[in-house]
């Protein structure tokens, strides 16, 4: 069924000007509706939703079948807290020369520094120490060094071998022993 162009002139004429100025308000406040706040209807469900989930969540972190998420400024605290101290520097030191002795490598008297790390305000212990011992003994004291010393950080192993029949390696290694300042 097609409406014949009359009579929606006829019609449209006896609205007016108020009538056709309310129709077009109505057919701008439909498209407004449509197209401007559809999407805002959207992003509305999707933080609706988020939000179930984040409450699901944090009902599964209370009752302790999630962990908590850990917070930057913690973790870093955390850090800090499993450094050894300024004052146990010795002791580390001492761990260092015990394990040298446990694999049998000589190590020479060494040169040490401490300084302060300007980015981290730790304490830092530089460490050089020449060595002397096979390559597997110097493996495996480089490998205990670092499963029972979390704190020391190797920055350089330079090895050398005088001939190439010698089993003993001679070198230096360089470290850094990084040490919390409470």
């Amino acid at each position: 069924m097609q409406i014949h162009k009359l009579i929606v002139h006829e019609y449209l004429q006896g609205l007016g000007v108020p009538g056709l100025a309310g129709m077009t308000m109505l057919v701008l406040a439909l498209s407004y509706g449509l197209v401007g706040l559809l999407p805002d209807w959207e992003s509305l469900q999707s933080l609706s939703q988020q939000t179930r989930e984040a409450t699901e969540y944090l009902a599964k972190v209370e009752d302790g079948s999630v962990a908590a998420p850990v917070v930057p400024q913690r973790q870093l605290d955390d850090f800090r807290s499993k450094l050894p101290s300024q004052p146990q520097a010795t002791v580390a030191i001492d761990k260092i020369y015990a394990l040298a002795a446990q694999e049998r490598i000589t190590l020479s008297r060494g040169e040490y520094s401490l300084g302060v790390d300007p980015k981290t305000h730790l304490a830092r212990y530089q460490i050089l120490l020449p060595v002397r011992g096979s390559y597997p003994q110097l493996r495996r004291f480089l490998h205990a060094l670092l499963g029972q010393l979390p704190a020391v950080v190797l920055e350089d192993v330079e090895l050398s071998r005088k001939n190439i029949a010698d089993t003993d390696l001679t070198g230096r290694i360089r470290m850094t022993l990084y040490l919390s300042r409470s």
